[in-house]
């Protein structure tokens, strides 16, 4: 079985602590692919990213040449999975829904530590439309910034438990990590805290692996239907990009610099 892992950055070092986190996670005999969008914001901190990383994914899964068995997008609140299900005619899982619906198998109630105070409600939002906002005790921010999540891991690790507690305090008896750049710092705020704390990455891993393994895909008889045949212009945007035709920051010699491989 092959899954393939997006970050919905362009950070290549996180898709490579997203990459570990999900081969960590994964059974034997599982391949773990993982790649980002070969343009795009290099965090998402809002509407505006959220949207265009969605763009840019959907663009980088309708080009990606590699086939795989099942999709995990690791961006915790963004938008894009829908779209995902209808290009794909494999499974699709995202981190957010799977960590909130492997916290609800643990606890009557969830919370969710995230990075910004302006990403609560883009979360709030994504667990309303998903149907699992009902148990969940609180969603708080960390105040750190998605890239900073990197600078410091000790700092990191002590502001994520911190808030944590506060989401405790506020009636959560699960903790969900709500950014695919905290992948891997489960166990620390577990030991820390004393209650289970579920990894978005690692569970969408072990949710796709179930889905595979039991021969099941998403069903396209009504709202995930392929997408109509239609003109495009200029879709995919990534086989139309070259250093000829692009300009400023969106130059193709740097996407494939920088665009980590699979």
């Amino acid at each position: 079985m092959r899954i393939l892992v997006m970050n919905p950055n362009t950070t290549v070092s996180m898709t490579a602590s997203i990459r570990a986190t999900a081969t960590a996670a994964a059974a034997p005999g599982t391949e773990i692919l993982a790649t980002e969008p070969l343009w795009g914001p290099e965090s998402i901190e809002g509407h505006f990213e959220g949207y265009l990383s969605a763009a840019a994914v959907l663009d980088r899964l309708a080009t990606l040449g590699t086939p795989y068995d099942a999709l995990v997008m690791a961006g915790f609140g963004e938008p894009g999975r829908e779209g995902a299900q209808e290009l794909l005619d494999v499974p699709v899982l995202d981190i957010t829904e799977s960590a909130a619906q492997m916290a609800m198998m643990l606890g009557h109630t969830y919370g969710v530590v995230t990075t910004l105070d302006r990403a609560v409600p883009q979360i709030q939002d994504r667990l309303l439309t998903s149907g699992l906002l009902q148990r969940c005790a609180a969603v708080r921010g960390t105040g750190l910034g998605v890239l900073e999540l990197e600078e410091d891991p000790a700092r990191t690790a002590e502001v994520i438990i911190e808030t944590a507690r506060e989401v405790v305090r506020a009636g959560a008896e699960v903790i969900c990590l709500g950014c695919g750049g905290m992948a891997g710092l489960d166990a620390e705020v577990a030991a820390a805290l004393g209650v289970p704390v579920v990894d978005g990455v690692a569970a969408a891993v072990k949710f796709a692996e179930a889905v595979v393994g039991l021969g099941l895909t998403t069903s396209t008889v009504r709202s995930f239907a392929p997408p109509r045949p239609k003109a495009i212009g200029a879709w995919p945007l990534s086989r139309h990009l070259s250093p000829a035709r692009a300009a400023g920051p969106l130059r193709a010699t740097e996407f494939s610099a920088q665009t980590s491989d699979i």
